[in-house]
């Protein structure tokens, strides 16, 4: 039977494992690249908090997006159709709507950096000008100069072997890896020990 939990991923997975009866394991799947949006402590404490949920015999498929060459990882990530942009902005959009904001969507342009000390994306949106916006909701204001970014979002790139040692580290055995060498990305079958 298939059950539907609408909860923090934790959550979810604590009321998945108390349902489960003595003799089942569980296949816990995190497919995506959702991994990377941690900062690598934090995802690292995320996973540690699966392991402890998981019982001995357990799975984790854990989806990672790999190191790849900057201009591919640009191009992912500011696509010349704009999705991503426009992905973007609706950040703002939804600030205006739910907290009752005064951002000016036209005066923002969606721009990607790569750090490559800290092998991440950064998604920032940049001020075109000088201006002042007001959270009503939040019951703040917020002066921008012109240039200067809000950061959005983070996604963090790994290495195939970074994923097996990270696992073995927190209590995992990597029984297998399967790696899309086009557009390197992994999927790691994760045993819990």
């Amino acid at each position: 039977s298939i059950v539907g939990y609408e909860r923090p991923y934790l959550d979810g997975l604590l009321a998945v494992a108390a349902r489960r009866r003595h003799d089942e394991h569980l296949l816990v799947l995190f497919l995506g690249s959702t991994i990377g949006n941690f900062d690598r402590p934090a995802g690292e404490e995320f996973l540690k908090e699966v392991r402890r949920i998981l019982c001995p015999g357990d799975a984790l498929l854990l989806g990672t997006d790999l190191v790849k060459p900057v201009p591919q990882l640009i191009v992912a990530y500011d696509d010349p159709t704009g999705v991503t942009a426009a992905f973007n902005l609706n950040l703002l959009a939804r600030i205006n709507r739910e907290l009752d904001a005064d951002f000016d969507l036209s005066r923002f342009r969606h721009t990607v950096r790569y750090d490559e000390v800290e092998r991440r994306i950064e998604m920032h949106l940049r001020s075109t000008c000088d201006q002042t916006v007001r959270v009503r909701k939040a019951g703040f204001t917020v002066k921008l100069a012109k240039d200067e970014t809000i950061w959005t979002e983070s996604s963090h790139k790994y290495s195939s072997d970074e994923v097996i040692h990270m696992a073995q580290r927190i209590g995992f055995c990597c029984d297998a890896q399967w790696v899309d060498l086009e557009w390197p990305f992994a999927q790691s079958l994760l045993i819990a020990g």
